[in-house]
């Protein structure tokens, strides 16, 4: 049996020397050339975790990547973003060889210490996305990604002086920002999936909300229902925020006053009885979602229809 017991690298002197590449110029950052790569880290599948960040920019490799139980195959431009103790996995296609191509960029949490981009980097949610969630480039976007990529590369390895931090730090939060910008222009511009997304997301809880799950099991998580459509949580309510700028959790809870509305227009129940059903402990809990959902309590919504 293969081993799953992921392979952590701690350094990115370590990450050069597995994957057969000289000595890093610098020991906290580092560009690789996927080109320049000599090996896989074995041909068996593995688990990898690195204790770094990690921004990849790939296509055309002999292998699928994994994270959690989704597999991807890199044969477009698309980037990727890992953070530090995320576990991903390689399976090495042994029947294909391709011609590598792409960049990655390694960079370890030592070099952001006292700058800016300690804290910013984890307001970056992206770096939370699955590796099937990635973020598909064109030419134009690759280029300028390239370009920012081989600016840090030029930097580091000129001679280091006081300003070289900062320099790269600047070029960081540039591709950063660059990054944000290209997943919102895909949320928008991949309209096909995004809806399908949108569409089983409506039947999902429309489902939910007609079967005994709100009983047994209360209001469904934000978790359970991006698990459900396979995709990240933080993905899902970024992606439902640009298409309808309500987050998952409203929209669960916009279902939810949906149902409520019409059990209270169409029922004798009562409002604790109503509240029970809907998945609440405590009628109170319902009873102030729907005012501040609705601006009426919900006698006063039920006495607008007598």
């Amino acid at each position: 049996m293969p081993n799953t017991q992921p392979l952590r690298i701690k350094s990115i002197s370590e990450y050069h020397q597995v994957m057969g590449l000289p000595k890093p110029e610098h020991p906290l950052i580092s560009v690789i050339n996927l080109e320049t790569v000599q090996r896989e880290p074995g041909n068996e599948p593995v688990n990898l975790v690195f204790d770094f960040y990690s921004i990849s920019l790939k296509r055309n490799c002999n292998a699928k990547f994994r994270y959690g139980q989704q597999r991807y195959d890199f044969d477009e431009g698309v980037m990727f973003f890992m953070s530090p103790g995320q576990v991903f996995g390689i399976e090495v296609n042994k029947d294909v060889i391709l011609k590598r191509s792409g960049w990655m960029l390694l960079v370890h949490p030592d070099f952001l210490w006292n700058t800016s981009l300690a804290k910013t980097i984890k307001q970056y949610e992206y770096f939370d996305y699955s590796v099937h969630e990635a973020l598909f480039l064109s030419d134009k976007e690759e280029t300028a990604i390239i370009s920012i990529l081989q600016s840090i590369r030029q930097e580091y390895q000129s001679n280091i002086d006081k300003f070289s931090q900062d320099i790269i730090i600047a070029q960081l939060e540039l591709l950063l920002v660059h990054a944000d910008r290209f997943y919102h222009r895909q949320f928008l511009t991949r309209k096909i999936t995004n809806h399908k997304i949108l569409d089983r997301l409506e039947e999902l809880l429309i489902d939910y909300f007609n079967s005994d799950d709100l009983v047994n099991k209360g209001l469904p998580s934000v978790q359970h229902i991006a698990e459900t459509l396979n995709v990240s949580p933080n993905y899902l309510s970024d992606l439902l925020k640009v298409l309808t700028g309500q987050s998952t959790q409203q929209h669960i809870h916009d279902k939810l006053i949906e149902k409520a509305k019409e059990k209270l227009s169409t029922s004798d129940l009562t409002v604790s009885e109503i509240a029970y059903e809907l998945g609440f402990e405590h009628p109170q809990s319902f009873s102030k979602l729907f005012k501040t959902k609705t601006n009426f309590s919900p006698l006063e919504f039920r006495h607008s229809f007598n």
